[in-house]
């Protein structure tokens, strides 16, 4: 997990010095590209072109525009936002999955877990510190993209049964490249051959991070390693000030601890209400 982590973050990175000199849609479509090289090996392992049977239509379209959403929103974000905010904010899904459970999933969310929720906002509010003065609107990016990231998990809890990974990757990642592309009239840059060795690299990082993330809940306790997620954070902040020297202020280190706490008190709090199956979340 923290390898995967590490190489998401990395993936994050590249992406932000492309936002530079390309669209968001022309970076979602061009590094869509070459996602498809590391889902190609997922396809293989999972039986090859036989897999790639789609059993939830309904479904798989909502989670695709949920990740064409979230995906425009973060990349946009990335072009405005510190690496190390815009991974922070992003870490605000736990929340909102928490907070959409009882909705969507008919959950019994008791007050603890709803604390947790309501003190975990209240980091993202001293990250983005909305004062008389101004507001950093440009955090409400990755932070509309953790929204749109938690209803996705859900849509993925009630498909995942009947559907393989390998084809919910293909999909999204496809629905990814094709949202991309609508943006072309709009115009786009001249690629540039060692930014297309970077757009190369952001589509292996990423595939190669899902792939170890995806192995990690395959033989471990998703509420042991999911906290492990959280040291995005610290290769965000270091790859921040290595790159653009960009140094956390104490605001936002505050509000990220508060927010990592609260993701972790939640992980931590549903695995031991599952293994026990009796007590109830009051």
């Amino acid at each position: 997990m923290i390898a995967g982590g590490a190489l998401l973050t990395a993936n994050d990175a590249v992406l932000k010095w492309l936002t530079g000199g390309y669209s968001t849609g022309q970076i979602m479509f061009i590094r869509g590209l070459f996602v498809f090289i590391p889902i190609s090996y997922f396809v293989w392992r999972a039986g090859g072109i036989r897999c790639l049977r789609i059993v939830s239509v309904k479904g798989q379209a909502w989670r695709a525009l949920l990740v064409v959403a979230g995906t425009f929103c973060f990349v946009t974000g990335l072009s405005y936002l510190p690496l190390a905010d815009a991974v922070a904010i992003a870490f605000a899904g736990p929340l909102f999955i928490t907070a959409l459970a009882s909705a969507f999933l008919k959950e019994i969310v008791g007050w603890r877990r709803w604390m947790a929720v309501f003190i975990g906002f209240m980091g993202v509010l001293i990250i983005i510190r909305p004062t008389g003065e101004a507001i950093q609107w440009a955090a409400l990016l990755p932070l509309t993209a953790s929204f749109t990231g938690a209803i996705r998990d859900i849509v993925t809890r009630h498909i995942a049964p009947g559907e393989q990974s390998a084809t919910i990757l293909v999909v999204t990642t496809t629905a990814v490249c094709l949202a991309g592309l609508t943006t072309a009239p709009f115009g786009w840059a001249a690629v540039a051959m060692d930014d297309l060795g970077l757009f190369a690299l952001s589509g292996l990082l990423l595939g190669s991070a899902h792939f170890l993330m995806i192995e990690t809940f395959r033989y471990a306790e998703a509420a042991m390693v999911a906290p492990f997620k959280y040291s995005t954070i610290i290769w965000a902040t270091a790859l921040g000030f290595l790159i653009w020297g960009d140094i956390p202020d104490g605001w936002t280190l505050v509000g990220s601890v508060v927010v990592v706490a609260s993701g972790i008190y939640i992980l931590r709090r549903e695995s031991w209400l599952r293994r026990q199956p009796l007590e109830n979340d009051s």
